[in-house]
């Protein structure tokens, strides 16, 4: 159990943070690739959903984590969910069909502006869980926190997929955006005293810090990339809609399930590393990890029934828990603390863009080639990944934790 005195109450509020803005964005997430493939049809359009949250992520992300370092760790973030709030209510609008013209372009439009506001959630997290914590904590609480997150991932598409059925999608943008304000006051309840930020640089040179310091550690960068190119080749999650409407013929709620299945491996996984960190050879057991999502991905695309298809995607999730996990603490260790919100900036482009770019990547495949063979391709391309990695990263590969303390 982790134990740290006076900064528990602050830590739980972190996690509740965490948890219920994690939990808002995937209701939305299925909410909204339903209602597009509803309106469309087409699996290029679920690809384009996430084109459209990337290109104002990967443009913000960098100035989040400067404005994190620099400003306030804190009130970002709460603007950030309260920026998420009101486009739950914009989606709930086209939804009941309070809005003019075409839905799509408001539907496109709506998740864009999501994707501004998420560039600043994982920096200001991030900094916050290392004021809060001290060091011989982040084992645990990465996995804690990894729970939190993944226990999000679990209710958040069974929810939306519950709502979309059952209630409709204006219904589902409906909780999103109660649930946003929630996190925002989560946020805001915390009370931590925040350094005073140092004589900053200008903007761009602050940048540039953070990117060589992520450019020039090993360690780092081969994580980061590891998951990057992982997540961007075996993005099989973007195309569940398409697999649920024309393979498995099953409504939203299937959907919801299909979509919730890998986030319970991975609380699975992180309830156990919570209470077991690894310590002894992590590079192994992150690369091993990833090789292991991708081969059930490839399993995934073959399996012959709905219920088969959950199974290999919850094991997914057990790998990419380990993935997650382990990728989450090498990270905090290795950053210094005025370059928290710019390395999370950093990685949040690395991993957090590859989950749309893998989409949009995905969509195209499938037109291309079909749905079943761009899923297994995506899988035999997430294997070549972690075998690059092991070959031009070996201070990765050789990584043991206690090298980092």
């Amino acid at each position: 159990m982790l134990r740290f005195g006076t900064q528990e109450h602050s830590f739980i509020k972190l996690l509740s943070f965490r948890f219920l803005i994690v939990i808002s964005y995937q209701i939305t997430s299925v909410v909204v690739g339903w209602h597009i493939y509803g309106l469309t049809h087409d699996p290029l359009a679920l690809g384009l959903i996430g084109l459209a949250e990337v290109i104002p992520y990967f443009a913000s992300a960098l100035f989040a984590g400067y404005a994190i370092d620099h400003f306030s760790r804190k009130m970002f973030g709460v603007a950030a969910s309260l920026l998420l709030t009101i486009n739950a209510l914009t989606l709930t609008a086209v939804s009941a069909g309070l809005t003019g013209g075409n839905p799509l372009f408001w539907l496109y439009g709506s998740i864009a502006v999501g994707g501004l506001a998420r560039a600043f959630i994982s920096p200001s997290y991030s900094s916050l869980f290392a004021l809060i914590l001290p060091r011989e904590h982040y084992g645990r609480a990465s996995g804690i926190g990894s729970s939190a997150f993944q226990l999000g991932l679990i209710a958040g598409p069974a929810t939306g997929g519950i709502l979309a059925g059952w209630a409709g999608t204006t219904a589902g943008y409906s909780v999103a955006a109660l649930l946003c304000i929630c996190a925002a006051i989560s946020l805001l309840s915390i009370r931590i005293e925040e350094p005073q930020a140092a004589e900053g640089a200008p903007v761009f040179t602050s940048i540039a810090e953070g990117l060589r310091f992520v450019f020039s550690n090993q360690i780092i960068l081969g994580a980061q990339s590891l998951d990057m190119f992982a997540v961007l080749f075996g993005g099989a999650v973007s195309m569940l809609p398409a697999f649920i409407h024309d393979i498995f013929h099953y409504g939203p709620e299937g959907l919801g399930t299909l979509r919730a299945a890998p986030a319970i491996g991975s609380l699975i996984t992180g309830l156990y590393l919570a209470r077991h960190p690894i310590n002894l050879h992590a590079g192994r057991w992150l690369l091993t990890s990833v090789a292991g999502f991708g081969i059930c991905i490839i399993a995934f695309a073959l399996s012959p029934d709905i219920w088969i298809a959950g199974l290999m995607l919850m094991l997914s999730g057990i790998c990419d828990g380990v993935s997650v996990v382990m990728r989450t603490t090498i990270m905090q260790l290795s950053t210094p603390d005025a370059m928290r919100g710019r390395v999370s900036a950093i990685n949040g482009i690395f991993i957090g863009s590859s989950n749309e770019i893998g989409a949009f990547e995905s969509g195209i495949a499938a037109r291309l080639i079909g749905l079943v063979p761009s899923v297994i391709f995506g899988g035999i391309m997430t294997l070549a990944v972690v075998g690059a990695t092991a070959k031009l990263a070996p201070k990765l590969r050789r990584l043991e934790l206690h090298q980092l303390y």
